[in-house]
């Protein structure tokens, strides 16, 4: 992965979303990481080509949260 990208997503883009998770899902931090790192989502955010690293942290929140409920990855409409 780009050393750019991978810098952005280990401190702004990352961060975020897992702080989204432990807000809206009152996960503890550690089950929320486990969770998020274990995702199709994460799998896609951390492929530069699938673009989805662009989007915004609610974004791929919501990505994740529909992924954990249907077990499918879905991608936005802005893709």
């Amino acid at each position: 992965m780009d050393k750019k990208i991978n810098t952005l997503l280990g401190t702004a883009i990352v961060p975020r979303v897992i702080d989204l998770i432990m807000q809206k899902d009152g996960m503890s931090d550690i089950k929320a990481v486990e969770k998020f790192y274990n995702s199709k989502t994460y799998e896609a955010l951390s492929d530069a080509e699938t673009g989805v690293w662009h989007l915004s942290p609610l974004t791929i929140y919501n990505m994740w949260k529909s992924e954990i409920e249907t077990g499918d990855l879905n991608f936005p409409e802005e893709q």
